[in-house]
């Protein structure tokens, strides 16, 4: 059978089937299991097919199997499921009794039967992530952008969702490849660092900004619920750095506008006697071809005007091709930094889709 050919629910539970290798890999054999039952359960007619009903042709990226998956960990964390609550890890419920997960599935499509409604909810929804874990590579990167001149930072963010990286220089991170930051940091990063150690310094970031189509406001339980329940259950340290951010969040005010990345970067301008660092993060993909152009030439207008004292930099984490920057691998998460006056761009390091390990290479 080929993709011409399938029916929308197969080639659904093909898409299921991928996403599930994929939270494998990344390490939740909780959702691989599951989403592979569900692809199962989708063929056969079952609950999740009804759940699903109407978005069998969404488009791939839209992420169909992980807003179904937000939606039923939404009611785990509100408690409104309390039987698949005592599987999940992330819950105040867990029992610590999961064991094998494939015993969680039950429990699992017996929220996708008897909630439907509410899990149809959120499939409306993209999902929103805000991975605190790629701080790391931020962090990193705007210490080999002081290790070029030592300027007060303006942080400006595109695609910032809740703006919780706009606080990583407030992050404690570790790693065979050195420490920074505050160890009584409520974000802690462990076995973050590997490679190159980073230029040591200290990072003063004195304005912190960004913008988002859908921004998520962190300060209320609606958007905290919504970046949690997108957050996969067994990854216990994804969790514990998320709530660690809400805390930070409380501490360390950030501006998250809603709009769109040419509008962010529009208002962006150079000021005197600072770098302006525009980053994003994992958020490259979802843009047009002509907005990702647009992005780069104001971006490459911005430079333009940089001065000794006056610097611009763009900072990226971003699943591309290496060939882009001269490497002959075919696709990397690549950490990679342009710094202007000069332009000169460089790969600084490889990482994880979620930031940890970030692994330098200068």
């Amino acid at each position: 059978m080929t993709a011409a050919t399938e029916t929308p629910s197969q080639r659904t539970a093909r898409l299921l089937r991928q996403q599930a290798d994929a939270c494998g890999v990344i390490g939740s054999v909780l959702y691989q299991t599951l989403l592979h039952r569900a692809a199962d359960d989708l063929l056969a007619d079952g609950p999740t097919s009804r759940v699903l009903e109407g978005h069998l042709e969404d488009p791939g990226p839209s992420a169909l199997a992980l807003r179904m998956m937000g939606g039923v960990h939404a009611l785990v964390l509100t408690g409104g499921v309390p039987d698949l609550a005592r599987h999940y890890p992330s819950s105040p419920t867990y029992d610590g009794s999961t064991g094998n997960p494939a015993d969680v599935w039950p429990d699992f499509v017996a929220v996708l039967d008897h909630h439907r409604d509410d899990v149809r909810e959120w499939l409306l929804r993209p999902p929103q992530t805000n991975e605190v874990g790629r701080g790391a590579a931020l962090v990193g990167g705007l210490l080999h952008g002081a290790a070029e001149a030592q300027l007060p930072i303006r942080l400006v963010e595109v695609g910032a969702s809740g703006g919780l990286n706009l606080r990583a220089d407030r992050f404690r991170i570790d790693g065979e490849a050195g420490q920074y930051g505050d160890v009584g940091s409520p974000v802690n990063l462990g076995r973050a660092w590997l490679g190159v150690p980073p230029p040591a310094g200290s990072l003063e970031i004195v304005e912190r900004y960004g913008g988002d189509l859908d921004p998520v406001d962190v300060s209320t339980e609606a958007g905290r619920l919504l970046l949690a329940a997108y957050v996969w259950p067994d990854q216990v340290e994804r969790v514990r750095r998320l709530r660690g951010a809400f805390e930070l969040a409380d501490q360390l005010p950030a501006t998250v506008r809603r709009e769109s990345a040419e509008q962010t970067l529009a208002r962006t301008d150079l000021a005197e006697g600072a770098w302006t660092v525009v980053w994003h993060s994992v958020f490259r993909q979802y843009l047009p071809a002509e907005v990702q152009r647009e992005v780069t030439a104001r971006i490459e207008a911005l430079g333009s005007q940089a001065t000794a004292s006056k610097r611009l930099a763009h900072l990226m984490l971003e699943p591309m091709r290496g060939t882009e920057w001269g490497r002959s691998s075919d696709f990397e998460f690549l950490v990679a930094l342009q710094t202007w006056p000069g332009g000169e761009r460089r790969v600084l390091a490889t990482a994880a889709p979620h930031g940890v390990p970030t692994t330098w290479e200068r």
